[in-house]
C-alpha cells in the first residue's frame, strides 16, 4: 500500500512555476529526505500534501484520500522548521491542549514529553524554553495519534547532536511501526544512514531519486584514497603513485569506481610502504553538490 503519492504534482504562483510536474510514492516504514535549495519547491510540495495549497496540476493522494480531507489529516502529521508555541503555557499544558482537539486522553501528555526527552520540563513555561526544546514539544506534537505519514520540515534545527541522534532513533522507531516519513533537511550528513531514499529538487523540478547508492552510481564521482607512508618511505610511496597528491605527511588520489579493485591490488603490491591507507566513497554532499551545480548550469 502506498501512503503518500504525487502524480504530475504541479504549482504555479503567477508566472512563476514553484512545482513542475513532480511524482513520487512514499511506502509505509519508508524514509525519505528531500533535498534542495531555497526556491527549489520543497516548501510548496509540503503545503501541498498538507492541503494547504490547491495544485494547477496533477494530484496529492495520502492513503487514497485527497489531501486536507477529515482522514488525510487524522493520518498526517506536520513539524515545520520553526515550532512556536505559548510562552505562557507549561510544556504539559500544551500537549494537554492538542490531545484535547485530536479526541484523545490529555493524560497522555507525559508519555509524549518523556518520549522526546522532555519528561523533567513538562512543568517550566515554554517562553523559558531554548529553541531545541521548543523543537522537542513539536515532535511530541507531532506524534499524537500514531500518524501513518510525518512531513517534517527541517525538524533537528537547533537540536545538539545527542538530542539529534535520539530524534532519529525515534523516526527509526515509527518507520519501524510502519509510519511513512518524509524530511527536509540542509543537514546532509545526517541523512545519509537515516534514509531510505533520497530525492532532489531543483529549478522546482525533481532531478534525481533513489538510494544513495543509486545517487552514487548515477554520478560517477571518483573515491578517494588517502595513504600513508611508513617512516622514511614517504618519497618511494608518491614514486609509486605518482598521480597522488601530497597533503601533509599522506597521500590523496581519486580513484574511478570502476578502478577500485586495481587501486586496491596496487596498494596490496606495496605494502612494505604504506603503514596505513583509508578508502572512502562519495559523501551525500559531494553528490548533492553536484547535482545541483549541473541542475543550475543547464538553467543558465
Amino acid at each position: 500500500m502506498t501512503i503518500l503519492a504525487l502524480t504530475d504534482l504541479t504549482k504555479r504562483f503567477g508566472k512563476q512555476t514553484a512545482l513542475d510536474a513532480v511524482s513520487l510514492d512514499i511506502s509505509p516504514g519508508e524514509r525519505v529526505a528531500l533535498l534542495g535549495h531555497n526556491g527549489a519547491g520543497k516548501s510548496t510540495m509540503m503545503k501541498l500534501i498538507l492541503g494547504l495549497l490547491t495544485p494547477d496540476g496533477g494530484t496529492v493522494q495520502i492513503a487514497g484520500h485527497p489531501p486536507g480531507s477529515a482522514v488525510a489529516r487524522s493520518l498526517t502529521a506536520y513539524l515545520p522548521e520553526n515550532a512556536a508555541f505559548h510562552p505562557s503555557l507549561t510544556g504539559r499544558e500544551m500537549l494537554r491542549h492538542y490531545l484535547r482537539l485530536r479526541g484523545q486522553d490529555p493524560r497522555g501528555a507525559d508519555a509524549l514529553l518523556e518520549k522526546v526527552g522532555l519528561g523533567d520540563a513538562g512543568g517550566r513555561r515554554i517562553g523559558g524554553y531554548s529553541k531545541g526544546m521548543r523543537q522537542r514539544v513539536g515532535l511530541a506534537q507531532a506524534l499524537i495519534g500514531t500518524p501513518r505519514l510525518m512531513v517534517l520540515d527541517e525538524p533537528t534545527t537547533g537540536l545538539d547532536p545527542i538530542s539529534r541522534r535520539d530524534f532519529y532513533a525515534l523516526l527509526d522507531e515509527l518507520a519501524e511501526r510502519g509510519a511513512a516519513i518524509l524530511l527536509s533537511s540542509h543537514a546532509l550528513s545526517e541523512l545519509e544512514a537515516r534514509t531510505d531514499r533520497i530525492v532532489v529538487l531543483a529549478q522546482s523540478r525533481m532531478v534525481a531519486q533513489g538510494t544513495l547508492a543509486d545517487l552514487r552510481r548515477a554520478a560517477t564521482l571518483p573515491l578517494t584514497v588517502h595513504l600513508a607512508a611508513r617512516a622514511g618511505q614517504g618519497a618511494a610511496l608518491a614514486q609509486a603513485f605518482p598521480e597522488a597528491q601530497a597533503e601533509g605527511d599522506r597521500l590523496i588520489l581519486a580513484c574511478p569506481q570502476e578502478d577500485k579493485l586495481t587501486v586496491l591490488e596496487r596498494i596490496a603490491a606495496r605494502r612494505d610502504l604504506i603503514a596505513d591507507f583509508d578508502l572512502s566513497s562519495p559523501t551525500l554532499d559531494d553528490l548533492y553538490a553536484q547535482i545541483s551545480g549541473r541542475e543550475n548550469g543547464r538553467a543558465a
